[in-house]
């Protein structure tokens, strides 16, 4: 099957790459050619824009910073719905909402176009080695014929349900990830002023019951000064936005999701938006006026 994918940031080039390397045909479009060139190079061919990317396969893929940035490549002049053939499928891996996600469908829908919704999760790294989780929501016949794809850009796949299903719980892996970040910086700052070496209490904390996926991972980020987890303050922001959506919609008390969202909010404006969300723990490496530093680990995971 060829695939048309949009959307070729961190993430996205990722997910595409794994898409290459399993042998499937892929059309390639982003706002930046220069994210393109090494898939290019290793046989994606370049579209100018999203309809002729669609022009040019069976289902097309996007992977896209925000919900207004999914609905202009969808129904804009030069959009995926202006190429895609009724019957053909678009697929979005971008992190909405679900009524986003409805909507937009509906929209796709009355083009005779159907739509798939897979977001992921687990981090860019794990999309690199093409073993990211990915959360399908949709009808179950387009996830069967579309299984082998998302097989080869990741590792666990799930069928979360109908549409808008999988945006539910790919944002509650999100504010999971952000509480964590957050409380790793606090016990790593707790373990330092408490005069334990910082990498006996990472090693410790992995070893223990408080571990958790976010401390081995954003931790090392941490503690070797990159924090380059390639997920950004505006990323982050945003969808503790749509955490905190949901927790008004479904009448669930948000306690902890609502205080990160607050210091997310003094990271952004302390640090600015495109910084990586795992500087949020400078706050409190300001605040105690020390750093997280310690020796022997990578620069990126």
């Amino acid at each position: 099957m060829h695939y048309g994918f949009i959307g070729l940031g961190h993430l996205g080039r990722n997910l595409a790459g794994s898409l290459l390397r399993s042998g499937f045909q892929l059309t390639i479009n982003d706002l930046d050619r220069n994210n393109a060139e090494d898939l290019i190079a290793q046989g994606a061919r370049w579209a100018a824009d999203p309809q002729g990317v669609a022009e040019a396969v069976d289902a097309v893929i996007t992977c896209l910073p925000s919900p207004k940035v999914s609905e202009a490549v969808l129904t804009g002049p030069r959009g995926i719905l202006a190429g895609l053939k009724p019957g053909g499928v678009w697929i979005e891996m971008s992190t909405l909402s679900s009524e986003d996600v409805e909507r937009l469908a509906a929209i796709a829908a009355a083009k005779g176009v159907r739509m798939m919704e897979a977001p992921v999760t687990g981090g860019v790294h794990k999309a690199a080695s093409g073993e990211i989780t990915v959360i399908a929501g949709g009808d179950k016949d387009l996830f069967e014929i579309h299984k082998p794809a998302l097989q080869a850009m990741g590792g666990e796949i799930f069928h979360a349900g109908p549409l808008g299903k999988a945006a539910v719980i790919k944002v509650i892996t999100n504010m999971l990830a952000f509480i964590h970040l957050i409380a790793t910086g606090e016990a790593l700052m707790l373990a330092k002023q408490g005069g334990i070496d910082l990498t006996d209490a990472f090693n410790i904390i992995k070893a223990s019951s408080g571990n958790s996926f976010v401390h081995e991972t954003e931790g090392q980020v941490i503690l070797n000064g990159s924090y380059n987890i390639n997920f950004t303050m505006d990323l982050a922001v945003k969808d503790l936005g749509f955490a905190l959506g949901f927790g008004k919609e479904f009448g669930v008390p948000l306690d902890l999701a609502g205080h990160a969202m607050q210091t997310f909010i003094r990271a952004k404006a302390q640090y600015g938006g495109g910084a990586w969300s795992s500087q949020v723990v400078k706050l409190l490496e300001d605040a105690v006026g020390t750093d997280l530093r310690a020796p022997g680990f990578p620069a990126e995971l």
